[in-house]
């Protein structure tokens, strides 16, 4: 059986002009004689099937058929699905002979759905017949005329049951009437489904493509202690000139290279952009894989390579989970996207990349993707690609800070003493023997080099945007668990959810189980469920750092023509998310004697439970909605200093500086250890202060005195019977 790939590349050529062979150049050309099965009746045998309008060249999406001299081709074994999995097509598109209820119904028949924990809610893993004969189907309509090319099949996702369709035949109609039999040769085609397991998908291609509007699956065979269920999706090249309701048809506004990019292909494309925008990109790798690939990251700056003074530093991470590929190629668009519109004078993007340091690491899990990548997009499945090499799920593997936190808060006698902010990795964490992976290791030694101020880390599997904390107290499976910052984060979340196309879209169907339209499309991640150990909760408890999760999409790993519209869906959600970054407020620490900048200096807003620290150069920035804030700052060897800070509504920064004046001790030390002379204000300071001290000392000492006094006096009139 051939293996379909959905991140295989579309290719094309015309039959004459410049076009033709600028596509040739860019796609590459592989023909294939593959019969056509076309109105049900008479076969053709072309080598490739033409499409109508060049712009199917760009939006990899064909979109009619044409005889006329200038056309496009498209190979037929690279027809995409149609769409179940990523909702492209719609409930009232797929129908059943039966089912056993609701929540087991036809439009639960989608490739990778995931079910809820109980079974028997409304949003159960598959569609499930009624009845366990041969004369059960499951049908989708594709709304056009279209060329059918394969199936592929999936079991039920259950953690109580086991079901799965073994066999299963195919039947094709025009009219939804008349059914014709996928025939092999002289006999009917039975395609072979799930084996010994319901996860894997399993490809089925037609031994002769077909062109109808309606297709069944009708089940022969299934697991023998199970029932009849199965999830789906079918692979087709639309052939009806007319665009409508499934069909993928977007303006393109940027010319970006929208295709699945492999380990080679990535590192090729960010050379590409900085070959393109050398002054202001900069690769470089935070360490490797298991398996020894570099993780790459790309940084975008006016001056690459150097952190400014007062100018804040941000991340995106995609492909912390290999198989979630949506936010790889995100990043990758936006690193092409911000090279040319900087070039060409984009005031949005220039501001961006003039006032902030932007890294960009596309893939952390590099060795899962490969994995997934290989396999193609629709038959990873759910899970293949998405632990690493050595099985480790990366979202768990940070240090779990929040318990140490919430420990030493339940054992003190003033958790407000507890520190709230940098807390020390574990030592049992850093050993060379811990289960911690070499991706975990390197991401934490980047956080700590570079002070990042804000991040989002990229996923996929739903619509929603989590935020922090991820680990709930007690170990409960879900409870909502705000940090101090939380109305921040809320904000956070609320600003990409708000602008992502799809998640700001209130008629969108719900992906799997979950209906996070409820909550705005943005949920606290423990209010989801527990993640201890994970990268955000890490960001935010060990630097100074705020991060969120994004779930891009229902589809973890989309098909290359779904991969234009994410772009659209996610572009402005990407950039205003990013400009985020200079909310609040922000200054620099100086020395009052050598104005130079104090590193480390303590950060506290009043109530706010959670402190940041200064940076190497005694910059800092705290993320804050609008208000009046009371901020006090101190650092070693310093007297703390206090100020009110004004934040506005609009998305600039208040500046806050701080000039902090050594303690007279500490001045003493360092004059003393330069050998140097005492000056006579210091001096008269420091004897000053010892002679406070000495007021404080006395005065406590006479209070002593006074009360032992007290207590004798009382004694002896104890004694002698007068009280």
């Amino acid at each position: 059986m051939n293996e379909y790939k959905k991140s295989t590349a579309y290719h094309a050529f015309s039959s004459g002009g410049s076009g033709g062979r600028h596509l040739i150049k860019r796609l590459g050309v592989r023909l294939q004689s593959i019969p056509v099965e076309v109105s049900m009746g008479k076969t053709l045998n072309p080598k490739l099937l033409p499409v109508v309008d060049q712009s199917f060249a760009w939006q990899l999406s064909p979109i009619g058929i044409t005889s006329t001299p200038h056309c496009f081709f498209i190979l037929l074994s690279d027809c995409p699905p149609l769409g179940l999995e990523s909702l492209r097509v719609e409930d009232n598109q797929i129908q059943a002979s039966s089912y056993q209820r609701t929540g087991l119904g036809p439009h639960r028949g989608r490739l990778n759905i995931q079910s809820g924990i109980e079974d028997g809610d409304l949003y159960d893993g598959a569609w499930c017949a009624e009845y366990k004969d041969k004369h059960q189907w499951f049908e989708v309509d594709a709304i056009h005329l279209t060329l059918f090319t394969g199936v592929i099949l999936q079991g039920r996702n259950s953690i109580w049951s086991w079901d799965w369709v073994e066999t299963y035949k195919i039947q094709l109609s025009n009219d939804s009437v008349k059914w014709q039999i996928c025939m092999n040769g002289t006999e009917e085609a039975i395609f072979q489904g799930n084996k010994h397991h319901p996860e894997p998908p399993v490809l089925g291609l037609l031994p002769v493509p077909t062109v109808a509007r309606y297709i069944r699956i009708n089940p022969q065979s299934w697991y023998s202690n199970g029932t009849i269920c199965l999830r789906a999706e079918i692979l087709g090249c639309r052939v009806n000139g007319n665009p409508n309701l499934n069909s993928i048809v977007i303006h393109l506004k940027d010319d970006l290279d929208f295709r699945h990019h492999n380990y080679k292909e990535m590192r090729k494309l960010m050379k590409s952009v900085t070959e393109e925008c050398p002054d202001i990109t900069h690769v470089y790798t935070i360490g490797r894989s298991y398996t020894g690939l570099k993780l790459y990251v790309m940084e975008i700056s006016d001056n690459p390579g150097k952190h400014e003074l007062g100018e804040p530093e941000f991340r995106y991470v995609a492909g912390m989970h290999g198989n979630e590929a949506l936010g790889r190629e995100l990043v990758l668009n936006l690193m092409q996207y911000m090279c040319r519109e900087y070039k060409k004078g984009n005031q949005r993007i220039v501001r961006l990349v003039t006032e902030t340091r932007i890294h960009l690491l596309p893939s952390m899990n590099p060795d899962g993707y490969e994995e997934a990548y290989k396999k193609g997009s629709e038959l990873a499945g759910w899970a293949d690609g998405r632990y690493s090499f050595e099985g480790i799920d990366l979202n768990h593997n940070f240090p779990d800070l929040n318990n140490i936190m919430w420990d030493a808060q339940e054992y003190a006698a003033d958790p407000s003493k507890v520190p709230n902010h940098y807390i020390p990795i574990p030592e049992y964490y850093t050993k060379e023997d811990a289960m911690v992976a070499p991706e975990t290791r390197a991401v934490i030694s980047w956080m700590q080099d570079i002070p990042f101020v804000l991040s989002a880390n990229l996923h996929g599997g739903e619509l929603v945007v989590t935020y922090p904390f991820d680990c709930t107290r007690d170990w409960a499976p879900q409870e909502n668990t705000p940090t101090a910052d939380d109305g921040f984060f809320r904000w956070l979340a609320s600003v990409y959810a708000s602008t992502n196309l799809v998640m700001a879209n209130p008629d969108r169907r719900i992906c799997h189980y979950e209906d996070f339209q409820r909550h705005n499309n943005i949920i606290n991640g423990g209010a989801w469920h527990t993640v201890p150990g994970s990268m955000n909760d890490f960001s935010y408890l060990h630097t100074n750092c705020f991060e969120v999760t994004v779930e891009l999409s229902c589809d973890k790993f989309p098909h290359m023509i779904e991969l234009p519209m994410e772009w659209e869906n996610n572009k402005e959600s990407l950039l205003v998310y990013m400009e985020q970054v200079h909310r609040g407020i922000k200054g620099v620490i100086r020395d009052k004697m050598t104005k130079q900048g104090i590193p480390d200096a303590v950060i506290k807003v009043d109530g706010h439970d959670h402190d940041i620290r200064s940076a190497a150069d005694g910059d800092y920035w705290r993320l804050l909605n609008p208000g009046e804030y009371k901020v006090m700052v101190w650092a070693l060897g310093y007297l703390p200093s206090m100020r009110l800070c004004h934040v506005g509504m609009q998305p600039n920064p208040t500046l806050c500086d701080f000039i902090l004046m050594k303690t007279p001790v500490q001045r003493l030390k360092d004059i003393q250890a330069k050998g140097g002379k005492i000056p006579q204000d210091l001096q008269l300071r420091i004897r000053a202060m010892r002679l406070r001290k000495l007021r404080a000392s006395t005065k406590a000492i006479n209070r002593r005195r006074e009360g032992q006094r007290l207590q004798k006096r009382r004694a002896r009139a104890v004694t002698a019977g007068r009280i």
